[in-house]
């Protein structure tokens, strides 16, 4: 019986369990005693997780309510609802059996993990990454044994996925090791790269040759598993109808700012030319970096200024290029975990165009990645998004609080998207509607993927009817809004940017008309980001004590 057992110590037990069956993600929180582990995805292994987390979900419910104080009552529904997500996505969801993506995005991620951070010395992380690399042929197994029948989409996505990750193997891998001079290990290195490339490269032929051209399967979750979905893992227990008419609604809204903002650059026109007229003030090829770098500084500097929210101290950002083993990221930033036990710098790294490419292709990333777009990227990713949401989470003492295990998408995207639009409100940049024409672009796409999302999967929308939606409602070019209604076939609450975002800024409003004029901004950034990784439903019983309120109307 666990009746008195108190709520921390079932939080360590269960942090500890996620940790050795997800070892990516303690790396990712800072644990590193699980670095030299892959992932087991064997059906034996994922009912093994099953078992293991109802056993969780039936110790939790003996905790007696009554018992905890009045914070841990709020912390345990959100407990409970973590692992009720992971129970839903292995039995109802059912990742594992349906999207060979997932396998590859896990190996993916696990080796960069080693490969971008210096955790440890390099000959260290070199062998946990030699390590990784012999458990892929088992991963890949893993794959062909669970995967049957995928849909047709995911089957595609996976393929390309896959290939990704063959020449991460191949190609770019080897140099995020290149210094080491151990000449045994860099043999074990390439040795294990070629049985586990091999592996990924036969994977990618059976699933090219035999899986995908009877990919029949449906992506949709429906509306049912949708709004569960969203329940457990969001804490969004609003109905799809409501959330359409509310996305909707700001859709409606942001378009006409748009087009207002748009008439300023020329004089009335069409909105679209004016935003590709603003595209043309580009970075030439080599200067993103310096671009990305002046834009950090003008943010942090303008933040300290208005003093819109507390920089916690901490190692030099470091704004660089995108490491050739990882550039088919555009932009990224990678913190060090909130466990980490030492300084580890994080790094905000852009993806220039490559000097091999042909001038039309690159002339068309750098477009991609115009001064008045990167603002906006260097907001979320940076100042004040989530390089600041992680030097915040360093802070915090509970382990509930501070794991990334419990971080709901929607918190912690939808701080770092609401940033984009808090900064320009602080009046960043005033007077400049490219600025403001460019925040106003990233919110278009948020919005539309919000409905996409809810229409591929609660409704019949096709994945080409949403990428008319993209192209049309959101002025994106035709090849980004297919990549965009592709990703909503499965990343289904792909909503959670716009919906965190909006839920912060009702919890804003609210905190505002308790306070009165005692209202501080940078008291209310400060307070929310010291609530760690609670979803924003728990966090407005934490900060408006009473509160009936929605989350988001």
């Amino acid at each position: 019986m666990y009746s008195s057992e108190p709520l921390h110590h079932f939080v360590d037990d269960y942090l500890g369990y996620l940790y050795e069956a997800c070892p990516t993600s303690a790396t990712l929180d800072g644990i590193h005693i699980y670095d030299d582990l892959l992932e087991d995805l064997s059906r034996s292994a994922i009912e093994s997780q099953a078992r293991a987390l109802s056993g969780f979900a039936r110790r939790l419910d003996e905790i007696p309510i009554d018992g905890l104080t009045e914070v841990e009552r709020i912390e345990h529904p959100v407990i409970a609802a973590n692992i009720r997500a992971r129970i839903f996505d292995l039995e109802e969801v059912r990742t594992w059996e349906r999207n060979p993506q997932y396998y590859a995005d896990v190996l993916a991620t696990s080796l960069a993990a080693q490969a971008l951070f210096p955790y440890a010395p390099e000959d260290e992380r070199a062998r946990r990454v030699l390590s990784k690399l012999r458990q892929a042929p088992r991963l890949v197994q893993a794959a062909r044994d669970n995967i049957k029948e995928p849909p047709g989409i995911f089957a595609k996505v996976g393929l390309e996925t896959l290939r990704g990750v063959l020449k991460f193997i191949e190609h770019d891998l080897p140099r995020a090791f290149s210094t080491v001079d151990d000449l045994h290990l860099l043999g074990d290195l390439a040795d294990a790269s070629v049985e586990a490339a091999d592996a990924v490269r036969g994977y990618v032929g059976y699933l090219e040759a035999e899986l995908a051209p009877r990919a029949r399967a449906s992506f949709r979750l429906g509306r049912e598993k949708f709004e569960r979905k969203l329940q457990l893992e969001e804490g969004l227990s609003i109905g799809v109808d409501k959330l359409l008419a509310i996305a909707t609604r700001e859709l409606w809204a942001a378009q006409e700012e748009f087009r207002r903002v748009a008439s300023r650059l020329n004089g009335g026109g069409d909105p679209a030319e004016a935003w590709r007229r603003a595209k043309d003030d580009h970075p030439g090829q080599g200067r993103m970096v310096g671009l990305a770098q002046a834009q950090v500084a003008a943010l942090l500097t303008f933040i300290e200024r208005h003093d819109l929210v507390t920089i916690p101290p901490a190692e030099p950002l470091i704004v660089a290029q995108t490491p050739d083993f990882y550039r088919w990221s555009f932009a990224s930033m990678w913190t060090p975990g909130p466990f980490e036990s030492k300084p580890v710098r994080s790094y905000y790294y852009v993806t220039d165009a490559d000097p091999s490419w042909p001038p039309e292709r690159q002339t068309e990333h750098l477009r991609d990645f115009a001064a008045a777009t990167l603002w906006s990227i260097s907001m979320h990713e940076a100042y004040p998004g989530h390089f600041v949401h992680a030097l915040h989470l360093r802070r915090i003492e509970s382990k509930l609080r501070k794991s990334l295990l419990f971080s709901p998408a929607s918190a912690v995207e939808g701080w770092a998207h609401y940033c984009e639009q808090m900064m320009i409100e602080a009046g960043f940049e005033k007077g400049n509607p490219t600025v403001r024409l460019g925040q106003l672009a990233e919110t278009l796409i948020r919005l539309v993927r919000f409905i996409v999302g809810i229409r591929l999967h609660a409704e019949d929308m096709s994945v080409e009817a949403g990428m008319r939606l993209f192209r049309d409602e959101a002025f994106m070019e035709e090849a980004g809004a297919r990549r965009e209604a592709e990703r909503g076939a499965f990343d289904p609450t792909y909503l959670v940017y716009t919906a965190g975002k909006l839920m912060l800024l009702k919890l804003r409003a609210d905190y505002k008309a308790q306070q009165g004029s005692r209202f501080s901004l940078r008291t209310f950034h400060d307070t929310y980001l010291g609530n760690g990784t609670l979803p924003i439903w728990a966090q407005r019983k934490l900060m408006l004590p009473g509160d009936r309120g929605e989350v988001l109307e």
